[in-house]
This record gives structure tokens, sequence and C-alpha cells, in this order.
């Protein structure tokens, strides 16, 4: 198989990222969100901004951390944040479909990606803290324009909300600032 071929087999492969369908509904929706909407939603977020990062960043690396970090997903599914009986972390399960998915590449494309996607879940580089701090971002302004959304569905406490969420401030205090601010209005009203 060429290199061609392979990376027109992962192009035709991860369109299932638009049919992972997410918790979390669209902004004032009641429509779910699919994982490449979310992917998308996110890097337009990193570009915007990106300035508020603790840390200065390599914004291409960021972006290529948010269009695949889901990518597992086709195979391992999505994971709500605060499923109290799965665990969040699936690394064994998500890293065998990082290999799968990501090994239909040539090899020197798809390790790369590899090593991006665990970059990203290690969250220890200023670019994987800043590209978490925008995925956990992300579904707080959802739910905020929702009505709580999956937090007042799922009887989600403001406690756990702040404990899941406050890996925002590792990749940007502004931004943790803003979120937490979201879910102290919300349980305020609630």
């Amino acid at each position: 198989m060429t290199d061609l071929e392979k990376q027109l087999d992962f192009i035709y492969e991860i369109d299932k990222l638009k049919y992972i369908e997410r918790m979390t509904c669209l902004f004032n929706s009641t429509r779910n969100e699919n994982d490449a909407e979310h992917s998308w939603h996110l890097c337009m977020m990193a570009l915007v901004l990106h300035g508020q990062s603790n840390e200065k960043i390599d914004l291409l690396k960021v972006l290529k951390m948010l269009l695949i970090h889901d990518i597992v997903e086709i195979d391992a599914g999505d994971t709500f944040l605060f499923d109290t009986k799965k665990n969040h972390d699936n690394t064994e399960e998500e890293l065998k479909a990082a290999k799968r998915i990501f090994g239909m590449l040539p090899e020197e494309q798809g390790v790369e990606l590899i090593k991006v996607w665990q970059e990203f879940e290690a969250a220890e580089t200023a670019e994987a803290k800043f590209a978490k701090a925008i995925d956990r971002l992300a579904p707080m302004m959802q739910n905020a324009t929702n009505n709580g959304g999956t937090w007042a569905q799922h009887n989600v406490s403001y406690e756990t909300v702040i404990e899941k969420k406050k890996r925002i401030k590792d990749g940007s205090e502004s931004l943790w600032n803003y979120a937490k601010g979201l879910a102290d209005n919300y349980y305020k009203k609630a």
C-alpha cells in the first residue's frame, strides 16, 4: 500500500468522529455535540485564546493536539467526565485505539501523532496544559448556556465540577477564573 493510500484510508476512518455523540449540547441548544464539532470548536478557541496561556506555547502543536485528542474515541467511545462508574482516564483502551487508528498512516506520521496524543494525555508540557484547559473549558461554557446542561441532568455537585475542572488553571489562570465564575453563577442560581 502506498503512503497516499494509507493517508486516504486514515482520512476515511476519522470521518467516524462525526458520529461520536458527546454528552454536552451545543450552546443554547438541546442537540448534542459530536466529537468532530467539539474538536473544531476547541481549535478555534485555541486560535483566539492562545494569548491567555500561562506560558509561551507552540500554537501549531496545541492545534494538532486538539484536532487529534478524541480520535481514539472512534474505538474507545466517549467517557463522560463526571461518570461515577467509569474512570475518565481509560488510557489503556485509548492507547490501543491510538495505535490502531494512527497506525493506519505511514509509519513516520503515525508515530508522530501517537506522540502528540500521548503528550496531550500526560498534560505535562505548556502546550498540553493549555490544550487540556481549552478542552475542559468548552463544556463548561456549553453547560452555562443550557441551564446547567450535564451538571443539572446528572446532579453533579459544585464541588465535583470544581475538582474535575481545576486543571484549567494549569494551562491558563485567566481561563480558570472565567470557568470558575461560570460554575459559581450557575450553582448560586440552582
